[in-house]
């Protein structure tokens, strides 16, 4: 049976199995076919425990952690209340299209609900089909203003 439990970053075997969960999210395609460094792995649950804003969310099947999703907690100016972009969420191959992610994505939902947010965001990558099925499934859609402007797009500069 699923079960989603929130993480507590400072518990060993809750960090161990983010790092796992968010490592092979890294190594995988569309999650830019890498794994994270030794320094990331190292520090990166101490890092988000510092960090009240953020929430994870870990589904477990029996006792083996099969999909993860990070939360960061943002701000709306346009509606003066909070919103809660989801950073990364990823689900093991051989679980996919079970569900995992739906729960993952309803787990967010709630979280975010019970912190007033008034919308959720996240990005992903436009030949992600699967993904982008699943999050249309849950209720997502393209960011438009004003269909003649077009759509939102993401971007990025590293500094």
């Amino acid at each position: 049976m699923l079960n989603v439990r929130r993480v507590n970053y400072r518990d060993p075997a809750d960090a161990q199995a983010l790092v796992l969960l968010l490592d092979a999210y890294a190594r995988d395609p569309m999650g830019g076919g890498e794994g994270l460094a030794e320094d990331v792995k190292a520090r990166l649950c101490g890092d988000l425990a510092e960090h009240p804003l953020t929430t994870s969310f870990i589904a477990w099947l029996s006792d083996q952690p099969v999909g993860l999703i990070n939360c960061i907690e943002g701000y709306s100016t346009f509606k003066a209340r909070p919103l809660m972009n989801i950073h990364d969420i990823a689900v093991l191959p051989a679980h996919r299209g079970q569900g995992v992610g739906q729960a993952l994505l309803a787990a967010a939902q709630a979280h975010a609900r019970n912190r007033g947010c008034c919308k959720l965001t996240l990005e992903v990558l436009t030949g992600n089909t699967v993904a982008l099925r699943s999050y249309e499934r849950f209720g997502f859609a393209p960011y438009v203003l004003d269909p003649a402007a077009g759509q939102a797009s993401f971007m990025q500069k590293w500094v």
